[in-house]
């Protein structure tokens, strides 16, 4: 049976974690079950971890990746699959975040060389905290005292096992006694902002309030946003990126009334073999995710739903990209990855 508990009153540390590896088994938190309940679950078994990733019970472009490189381990150890089927699995689970696919071929690499697959996955997932937490730092400077930050779904340490992208420069600003204030997009259909970044936010104390999706041109209107920052699943290397769908709407929104728009992201969710946002596949969830939620119709029975998980928006929106290396322009993008040394899948 998994852990239940109650959600903690008191604040929780920077970058509490959305998964751990313990005595041989992967231990996530149960993101489907927040903000009522915090449920942990032991996947023992490469199909428990794909499982997890398809339902949503784990989340978020980077925790995806160190989900699914741990889960090549249990797919060595556990069940004893061959690297070529381990890695089949889980690259067929959802098909947007590149970090998926970079965590998987971190330990297939290995693998194949005959090393050890765990030391590889914990390696990773020490890279993607450690890439997290320079965003903040990097990213914390943009976010001046008392400043007004509009998000949208869930950047936090529960989409990146610890710290957060776009969160992580907001909870460094907080620690330095900045004061932020976070508008939060519930993020329809699943609410994952209203679910999970108002309840991160709650938990460490920074001031926030979650308003409707279609709320945000409101307050950007009347001038109550200083900054957006957001996530990404994946970035091409010309800057345009898919991200959670409604994204694509606060960029234009931002660009609009004059607010300057970032995105903050690892490396891993850098993808070098894309030139254009149009290359980037976007996943379509079922429609039962629109038609309904918490087991409440929210519209008529038969009625046909296009549910796409994920927008993509144009380079020309962003005013820069906060990496663990600095802010970049979109127009010094390219270059910079050029010049980087590190493994393409």
């Amino acid at each position: 049976m998994p852990e239940i508990e109650r959600p903690p009153p008191s604040r929780s540390s920077p970058g509490v974690r959305a998964l751990s590896w313990v005595e041989g088994s992967l231990v996530v938190l149960d993101q489907r079950q927040l903000p009522g309940a915090i449920v942990r679950r032991t996947l023992g078994h490469l199909a428990e971890v794909a499982e997890a990733i398809r339902t949503l019970t784990v989340r978020g472009a980077p925790t995806l990746g160190v989900a699914a490189a741990y889960g090549m381990v249990l797919g060595q150890r556990a069940d004893g699959l061959g690297v070529d089927e381990a890695a089949g699995i889980l690259r067929g689970t959802r098909p947007t975040a590149h970090d998926l696919f970079v965590g998987i071929a971190e330990v297939e690499r290995v693998w194949r060389a005959g090393q050890d697959t765990l030391s590889a996955a914990a390696a990773y997932e020490r890279r993607v905290v450690e890439e997290c937490h320079a965003i903040g730092e990097v990213g914390a400077p943009l976010v001046g005292p008392g400043a007004r930050v509009l998000t949208h779904c869930n950047a936090g340490a529960l989409a990146t096992v610890a710290w957060g992208t776009a969160l992580a420069p907001i909870r460094v600003a907080f620690l330095s006694g900045r004061d932020p204030f976070v508008w939060v997009d519930e993020t329809r259909p699943l609410l994952q902002g209203s679910r999970l970044t108002a309840w991160e936010l709650q938990q460490e104390g920074i001031r926030h309030a979650v308003i409707a999706d279609n709320a945000a041109g409101y307050f950007l209107g009347r001038g109550e946003v200083d900054l957006v920052i957001v996530g990404a699943d994946r970035i091409t290397r010309s800057g345009d990126f898919a991200n959670k769908v409604g994204t694509y709407e606060k960029a234009v929104l931002a660009r609009e009334n004059g607010v300057p728009f970032y995105v903050a992201a690892p490396w891993s969710t850098f993808d070098e073999t894309l030139r254009r946002g149009d290359e980037i596949p976007v996943e379509e969830r079922s429609g039962e995710e629109v038609r309904n939620f918490a087991g409440i119709a929210t519209a008529p029975e038969g009625s046909p739903v296009r549910n796409p998980a994920f927008d993509l928006t144009p380079h020309r929106f962003v005013r820069g990209f906060i990496t663990p290396d600095g802010v970049l322009a979109p127009e010094e993008l390219e270059g910079h990855l050029r010049a980087r040394t590190r493994p393409l899948l």
